[in-house]
């Protein structure tokens, strides 16, 4: 995706009936449907059935079949409550009739309460760690389609500044844990439900690959599927997207060619606006 518009316009969706929506697809360059997109649709279709005086606080989803790009994607939202404080939402995701992802969000008034949270890493500024697009300049050198393939999964609506070196030649294995910073590339004036919307489109990308770190050696020798299994996401404190944010993430566990990965946001200031976890598929091709 080129420019915030485009990504926004993405996750706008058409509403065809009582609690039904339908979006559109990202042609991606691996031509599966992009987990954060439905991530972000699927939030946006939530939202246009509950009460405005709420925000989501966490969402839980799974990707249950890989989602066809050239087939329109169905939301069907069941509105399961609306309490005094909370309201819950569940939706469903299909194409061709078969669901291929599922999402149960929670909404809460603005309540005060007690206060505290994990520290910020202690990271370069942003100002001083380079672009995606300028780390993966070494490798265009030595494999042009490698570098290729990579410079098409990052959208250039979004700006990432990986504060360890992307991608390394040779490769080696190192600890499984990154830390990026992000943020849109256009100053906009966003409700904070979009900016929720944008967030949960950006959260997938790169938190995966988060557990290939401590098995690059392996992994960059061998033909390899990634697929993502399911995604939650928790909503701490308002944020600013188009403001630096600060994506901290590890990966304490992978057995049974599954692959467990954690991230916490923060802002400049070092607030923590929101954490993510995630289980994906990593698994090792013959042939």
């Amino acid at each position: 995706m080129e420019t915030l518009s485009q990504v926004m316009d993405l996750m706008t969706l058409e509403q065809l009936d009582v609690n039904l929506y339908r979006g559109r697809s990202y042609v991606t360059p691996w031509k599966r449907v992009f987990g954060g997109q439905v991530l972000g649709q699927s939030l946006h279709a939530a939202y246009q059935t509950t009460p405005p005086d709420r925000i989501a606080h966490s969402m839980h989803a799974y990707f249950i079949l890989p989602g066809d790009v050239d087939v329109p994607i169905i939301y069907h939202v069941d509105t399961i409550r609306d309490g005094g404080s909370f309201t819950t939402r569940r939706v469903v995701a299909k194409q061709k009739g078969r669901a291929i992802f599922n999402m149960a969000a929670s909404f809460q008034l603005n309540q005060d309460g007690i206060e505290h949270q994990a520290k910020m890493p202690d990271v370069p500024p942003p100002e001083e760690v380079k672009t995606i697009s300028e780390q993966l300049k070494t490798i265009k050198f030595f494999s042009p389609k490698v570098y290729k393939k990579l410079i098409g999964i990052h959208p250039n609506a979004i700006e990432f500044r990986p504060v360890e070196q992307a991608y390394k030649l040779p490769p080696r294995n190192l600890k499984p844990q990154m830390h990026v910073w992000f943020k849109c590339n256009e100053k906009i004036d966003l409700s904070l439900p979009v900016q929720q919307q944008l967030l949960a489109y950006a959260s997938d990308y790169g938190l995966l690959r988060t557990a290939t770190l401590a098995h690059q050696t392996t992994l960059m020798m061998q033909k390899t599927m990634f697929a993502s299994l399911d995604h939650a996401m928790w909503f701490h404190r308002d944020f600013k997207i188009d403001e630096w944010l600060l994506f901290a993430t590890d990966s304490p566990s992978a057995s049974g060619s599954r692959a467990f990965t954690r991230g916490n946001i923060f802002n400049r200031k070092g607030d923590l606006v929101a954490s993510v976890t995630q289980e994906g598929l990593i698994r090792t091709l013959k042939g």
